[in-house]
């Protein structure tokens, strides 16, 4: 009797769950919500305490080669990426893309964050065959991308575009009010 009275109160409760729910962004409003698109290097990536020490959040810096869209006059930019390590201490945030330092990227930025997580990161790698750098879509953002390996997810016509390619397709939107 006790054990059903405890497994009815317990059923009762009430129960709190958070989670993060990415909604997939086109790319046409990806640009669009952006104040910035920036390519660029990252030159240093570091964790610090937020919220009284209860999470970790990474600072990764950028220099940046260049401004795709917003007009700013600076050298590197500073992005808050949520997640992080400091030694023992992880938190982990679904969806969040990790960066190393060397990595060539291409972030679309509101402020100092990346929109959309994950799908506002792209990194930049050489093609296997050219040489030529080519910009790999957030699905399949890794550490170690190989541009040769099968994309299994999404769309299977979906292929690395070379950085001038990229670049082209950001300025007509760019051009046509980015909407």
């Amino acid at each position: 009797m006790r054990r059903l009275l405890l497994s009815i109160v317990c059923a009762c409760l009430p129960v709190v769950v958070g989670a993060t729910v990415l909604i997939p962004i086109e790319f046409r409003e990806l640009v669009g919500v952006s104040s910035v698109i920036v390519h660029g290097r990252v030159a240093d990536v570091h964790a610090e305490w937020i919220d009284g020490r209860r999470s970790v959040e990474t600072l990764v810096t950028v220099a940046a080669s260049e401004f795709l869209k917003g007009n700013l006059t600076v050298d590197s930019i500073v992005v808050r990426v949520p997640g992080g390590q400091l030694g023992r201490y992880r938190t982990v945030f679904v969806g969040a893309p990790e960066f190393q330092p060397g990595d060539e990227v291409v972030l679309f930025l509101r402020g100092n964050r990346i929109v959309g997580l994950s799908q506002g990161a792209f990194r930049v790698v050489p093609d296997v065959q050219t040489g030529r750098p080519t910009v790999v879509s957030p699905i399949v953002m890794a550490a170690n991308v190989d541009v040769r390996e099968s994309i299994v997810r999404g769309d299977p016509q979906r292929k690395p575009v070379t950085l001038d390619s990229f670049r082209d397709t950001i300025r007509q939107l760019l051009a046509g009010g980015g909407r």
